[in-house]
């Protein structure tokens, strides 16, 4: 079989996420209510038949992906290509503190211009380019078969928008909440979108932020 199914997971609720703190690629771990969505993730998904789960190196992500692979048999790789945009000097800041500092960066931020940077940071162009590479790299390796995915809100966006072509600068419409099952089917002509953003074995809605 020429296609690859795809799984795709951001990571569990951080403390930096309730605070609206920039994560980027700073190594934040998950807080206590993201543990237990990445629980309630490998519970959900104990019964699918599942090949290997690949995971962003970046501790939130990779220990939500331990916690799916505690149930269903599978170590997680690492992989780079799963890490969250780098936002260079934004990192560790909240919205409002960016929005204080560098009023000019984050209307351009928030405009969403696909080649501008936060200085140290990628583009979202270099973003999409990155996570279409891994992606493919990956479903490649297990064609016929079924993989899991799990990263963080900027993989997931770039996702959503390869599979469904929407434009890097497009407003967002879709969810990216924590711990949400995302699905995805990869082919040779790319990725076809199969659903998006079930939150149903979590309790309440999870924590929706798009670059964390």
């Amino acid at each position: 079989m020429e296609t690859t199914r795809l799984i795709a997971i951001r990571h569990g609720e951080t403390a930096w996420n309730v605070d609206t703190r920039i994560q980027g690629q700073l190594d934040i771990g998950l807080n206590e209510r993201g543990q237990w969505q990445a629980r309630q993730t490998a519970r959900a998904l104990a019964e699918e038949p599942i090949a290997a789960i690949y995971s962003s190196d970046l501790s939130r992500a990779f220990d939500t992906a331990r916690a799916i692979g505690a149930v269903v048999g599978l170590e997680p790789e690492p992989h780079l290509g799963l890490r969250e945009r780098a936002f260079g000097m934004f990192e560790g800041r909240t919205w409002a503190e960016i929005e204080a500092q560098w009023p000019e960066d984050t209307r351009r931020w928030r405009d969403r211009e696909p080649g501008w940077a936060p200085t140290h940071g990628e583009t979202l162009e270099q973003v999409r380019d990155r996570v279409a590479l891994a992606t493919e790299a990956l479903a490649v390796r297990h064609r016929g078969e079924q993989i899991v995915l799990v990263a963080h809100g900027g993989v997931m966006d770039a996702l959503y928008r390869l599979a469904t072509q929407q434009p890097m600068q497009a407003p967002r419409s879709w969810s990216l909440g924590n711990a949400a099952i995302n699905r995805l089917l990869w082919s040779p002509q790319g990725l076809t979108l199969v659903g998006w953003g079930d939150t149903r074995h979590l309790e309440d809605a999870a924590l929706d932020e798009s670059s964390t």
